[in-house]
């Protein structure tokens, strides 16, 4: 099994510190199918969209080729769990309702996985993908840290896939009726801690670790605190939601 791995070797930090998903975004893809019977979430990571749809649907397949990465999901009666790759599901032929992937179909071989998504999904079923940026903190001073941080010190250790996100993914094909999307975003009061540990979940910063032998943050975190008023800071991210039937 093949797969570029960029998250497995801190699956622990990935599900303490990536942020949540709005609730609302699940009312709305709920909303979109005919019916509500199963779902898959495909490279469902530590399960955080996966968990979100088990409140809408009464089971859903949660697959992610990193074992490492489902080690880490919470457990749920209605959530079950499978190595898989995007494109090997495994899962019966028209037997779903809706297919969502977060965060992570820029990493697929896009021929590949649409061909596994019309395969598994029922008629009129619904695939949605969605993606979100850096996020934005509400203090001008502490974003244009995280800018210089994003733009600078990671340019060269970004991947061409991670660029699919700065775009919304509008420029990927999606070979399905496509609907209009609401827009969502997520929104948190993070300590620098939080924020620290959720940058160390960038696999740029991973990245930059591995071939520079040293952790960026700490030259961060040391403008950030410089500058960090009170407990806590907001941060913000938009959400790129694209969804359409078969």
């Amino acid at each position: 099994m093949t797969f570029k791995d960029y998250f497995s070797g801190h699956a622990a930090e990935y599900a303490t510190y990536r942020p949540r998903y709005p609730a609302a975004l699940f009312v709305w893809l709920a909303q979109q199918c005919e019916q509500r019977d199963r779902g898959w979430d495909c490279a469902t990571g530590n399960g955080q969209a996966a968990i979100a749809l088990a409140d809408h649907f009464q089971q859903v397949m949660a697959t992610d080729a990193s074992a490492e990465q489902l080690q880490q999901a919470p457990a749920h009666p209605q959530v079950t769990y499978r190595v898989a790759l995007a494109a090997t599901s495994g899962l019966d032929a028209h037997s779903l309702d809706l297919v969502t992937v977060a965060q992570a179909v820029h990493w697929f071989d896009l021929e590949t996985f649409y061909r596994e998504v019309k395969r598994v999904l029922k008629p009129r079923g619904v695939c949605a993908i969605w993606c979100y940026g850096r996020p934005r903190l509400a203090s001008s001073t502490l974003d244009h840290h995280l800018t210089h941080y994003y733009n600078h010190t990671l340019d060269d250790f970004w991947t061409p896939e991670r660029r699919l996100v700065e775009t919304g993914y509008r420029t990927l094909p999606f070979p399905f009726e496509e609907l209009e999307t609401p827009a969502y975003t997520m929104q948190v009061d993070w300590t620098l801690t939080d924020l620290l540990g959720y940058l160390l979940t960038w696999s740029a910063t991973q990245r930059f670790i591995r071939t520079r032998g040293f952790n960026p943050l700490e030259a961060l975190a040391e403008q950030l605190q410089a500058d960090w008023e009170g407990d806590r800071a907001t941060l913000s991210w938009p959400l790129t939601l694209r969804a359409g039937r078969t």
